[in-house]
């Protein structure tokens, strides 16, 4: 399967000119091995370093591409973060014209970044269907404690080897169908905020999201039956997640409420224990069956008037005593300007019916929950290692990590 994204750029319907860095992703069994000549057909050359995890390193056993500079991550302790991108930076050298990031998610954000500082090409090449990040414009990263998008570059291709896929750890792909699976919930609260303050929104985009939505869940069975087709097509809903945050300029269409449980919890806030590490993907699975859960307890009151509440500022002294004073800096920049600021109490009233029926286009909490437990991937709270006791400040705080406008943060508004 080759997907040419070049095909996304250009005048859309929505009135916008979408502009695509990546040029085509190559998904097929053995193309890692024909890495050289799908580069010259695209003709994409000069030095080249490939970075590597030490698990991307074994996953690519001999087929390791060709490169005049490899460097290999130890994965101990290994996150996209300030420290990580630095170490490359600091060995990456100084004629290198190409990165060619061969990993999961943690080595394309860290080859992404790096390229963008050192103004080079970048080539995707995944060996894990973990993330929805290979084509991503920005890098996701853990910034001195603070989670972040940082300007980044696109790759220019994908060269994706299901050989390779198929055969990584069975979380990996856990962790990608989480990911995706997550969509419904960003989907649903880019249309709200749409409704209720006008942000842009582009059909197109929202469509392409959709559809790998749902060619993901579609293909449990098959990853269940190791079919190689499903591997594929969970690779191709990635990659297309990707290009729709491409189209966008940012990652909107891919990330709500219940990415940002995850990345609170990434971040370690001081009054939240978290016993265990998971991964992004296990975190926002979760994340979409507890943001699917609430919704559910909110769409079924029909009249909210009586429960909306005027706008009102941060509570800092409740704030401070859930993050700490090491992200409390980061937390108020980040909402300086409060982006719920924008909805008034009478909008939000009136677009209460058609909130309602956006909202009951979600799958069900335990449609999501079944797929996750028929697929063997983590669903709760305590499975990524924090306490359901802890689920009312979850819900509270996660909000607050992007100035991003979602329905959980919208509940600040709403007291039932």
């Amino acid at each position: 399967m080759i997907v040419d994204s070049t095909v996304y750029s250009g005048k859309c319907v929505c009135g916008r000119e979408h502009q695509m860095s990546t040029r085509a992703a190559v998904i097929e069994a053995g193309c890692l091995g024909r890495l050289d000549e799908i580069l010259r057909e695209y003709g994409i050359g000069g030095k080249r370093c490939a970075l590597y995890g030490e698990n991307g390193w074994a996953a690519a056993a001999g087929l390791h591409p060709r490169a005049e500079q490899e460097i290999v991550l130890d994965p101990k302790g290994l996150h996209a973060d300030e420290k990580s991108t630095a170490l490359v930076l600091e060995k990456l050298e100084p004629d290198v014209e190409l990165i060619l990031a061969v990993g999961s998610g943690t080595i394309h954000d860290i080859a992404r970044f790096c390229a963008h500082e050192r103004g080079i090409r970048f080539v995707s090449v995944p060996t894990a269907a973990s993330v929805d990040g290979f084509c991503s414009t920005v890098a996701a990263m853990t910034w001195y404690g603070y989670k972040k998008t940082l300007p980044a570059v696109a790759p220019e291709l994908v060269v994706a080897d299901t050989d390779i896929i198929k055969k990584a750890p069975v979380e990996l792909v856990r962790s990608g169908v989480g990911d995706i699976m997550a969509k419904y919930i960003a989907l649903a609260e880019w249309k709200i905020a749409h409704l209720t303050t006008g942000e842009y929104l582009c059909p197109r985009i929202l469509d392409i999201m959709r559809q790998a939505a749902d060619t993901v869940t579609e293909s449990v069975p098959g990853l269940l039956e190791g079919r190689d087709e499903a591997f594929e097509s969970v690779t191709y809903a990635l990659v297309m997640s990707g290009i729709a945050m491409q189209m966008m300029g940012n990652s909107r269409p891919a990330s709500g409420a219940e990415h940002h449980i995850s990345h609170m919890i990434e971040m370690g806030p001081e009054a939240l224990e978290v016993r265990f590490p998971a991964m992004h993907g296990e975190k926002t699975g979760v994340g979409s069956v507890l943001a699917a859960r609430e919704y559910e307890r909110l769409a079924a009151v029909e009249d909210i008037r009586p429960a909306i509440r005027d706008y009102a500022p941060l509570d800092e002294e409740r704030c401070r005593a859930f993050f700490g004073e090491r992200l409390m800096e980061g937390v108020l920049a980040e909402n300086e300007k409060d982006c719920l600021a924008a909805v008034t109490p009478e909008r939000l009233a009136e677009a209460w019916p058609e909130i309602r029926q956006i909202l009951s286009e979600i799958p069900s909490s335990e449609k999501l929950y079944a797929l996750l437990e028929r697929l063997g991937a983590k669903r709760t709270l305590e499975d990524i290692g924090v306490s359901s006791g802890e689920l009312d400040r979850v819900l509270e705080f996660s909000p607050l990590v992007r100035n991003r406008l979602t329905l959980m943060r919208m509940r600040r508004m709403i007291r039932t």
